[in-house]
């Protein structure tokens, strides 16, 4: 059954090919709501822990609500295995302020929990930052899940620091509580960017334009970002390369720079740039979380292009630091490949009682 058009964007992934219904005390549901994509997955209860078994993906601006994804996405449950669901947790990508409701900062609809909540008769249904319901999926990773950029010397119950760049930069807090870590959202990517030098300075005015607010972390190190370090960089250096036709023209400018960063000189200096950019951006959360169990950096840029945070320009930014260069050297750094994390720890929050 359609829903709003919604059917012919939707794309299922099987996380758990053989299971019984029988074995799980009860379903919850979790979802990730992105400014470019919204995932929604379905996980299995048991003994207090939630098990993905399906996930849902749809591209977030082809839907005019929340609403047709999550149909879609129970519908597929009961037609394939007879699957109802009683609870979910859905991350939003922007400020959350009230669990019942939340506008995404890069989509023009608003996600209602109470109306989702009647709509499909949920026990329970609640609103979280995207990158609150990421760090709850960071302790369900295994080790293959990771990519270890930088090694560290973490104790129990060290706090951690996660961030992440796509659309936008979000980041997270998790502080431990005896049991487990509970994330502390946060808005830090929207931080001023910290000019050192002129160069900064007239990267800054670059990305800026005309406007009277400062450049931000997520103006550069956002895709978005990307694309303006190549673009300030081919102006400074006055032209392009044989393959700037080729980038200028890419449906998805970022993905075409990254494709030739080892390759051509100018999409390797914006690497570059990018990699110091974001050491410094990792120094100073790390800095100001105390975040020695480690940084975990998640996205899509990151999972695709994770050398660069074992590049000198990112390494050698996130160890400057005069007073507490010890914290930065105890802090092991972590690039998250498991793209399903944020709706895996959306699960876990259904499971889980609201902080």
């Amino acid at each position: 059954m359609k829903s709003n058009g919604a059917i012919d964007e939707m794309k299922t992934r099987i996380h758990q090919p053989d299971f019984e219904v029988g074995q799980f005390d009860g379903f919850v549901l979790g979802g990730d709501v992105g400014g470019t994509n919204t995932n929604i997955g379905v996980a299995g209860v048991k003994d207090g822990k939630a098990a993905l078994l399906y996930s849902a993906h749809f591209e977030s601006r082809g839907l005019s609500s929340l609403v047709p994804a999550i149909r879609e996405a129970l519908d597929y449950g009961m037609d394939r295995y007879g699957i109802e669901v009683d609870r979910g947790v859905v991350g939003v990508a922007g400020p959350v302020t009230d669990p019942r409701r939340a506008k995404p900062t890069n989509l023009p609809w608003t996600v209602d929990a109470g109306d989702i909540k009647k709509e499909f008769g949920f026990e329970e249904f609640r609103i979280e930052n995207d990158f609150q319901i990421l760090g709850r999926g960071i302790e369900s990773l295994k080790k293959a899940d990771l990519f270890y950029a930088k090694a560290g010397n973490p104790a129990l119950g060290d706090g951690r620091a996660v961030i992440g760049a796509g659309t936008g930069l979000g980041k997270a807090i998790l502080v431990y509580g005896g049991k487990r870590y509970r994330p502390i959202p946060s808005e830090g990517g929207h931080a001023d960017f910290p000019v050192q030098d002129q160069f900064d300075l007239d990267l800054a005015d670059f990305i800026r334009g005309g406007r009277k607010a400062p450049a931000s972390y997520e103006d550069l190190l956002s895709g978005l970002g990307i694309e303006r370090i190549y673009d300030f960089l081919r102006e400074k250096r006055g032209g392009g390369t044989d393959v700037t036709a080729e980038i200028e023209g890419a449906e998805d400018k970022a993905a075409a720079i990254s494709k030739r960063r080892t390759t051509d000189p100018l999409c390797r200096e914006t690497f570059a740039v990018y990699a110091g950019c974001f050491g410094r951006c990792a120094k100073n959360f790390v800095l100001e979380s105390v975040a020695t169990g480690g940084l975990y950096i998640a996205g899509g840029i990151a999972a695709k292009n994770r050398e660069i945070f074992v590049m000198p320009e990112f390494s050698n930014e996130f160890l400057n630091a005069e007073k507490q260069r010890q914290i930065l050297e105890r802090t092991p750094v972590y690039v998250i490949t498991n793209y399903d994390v944020s709706i895996i720890g959306a699960c876990n929050a259904a499971v889980e009682p609201s902080d």
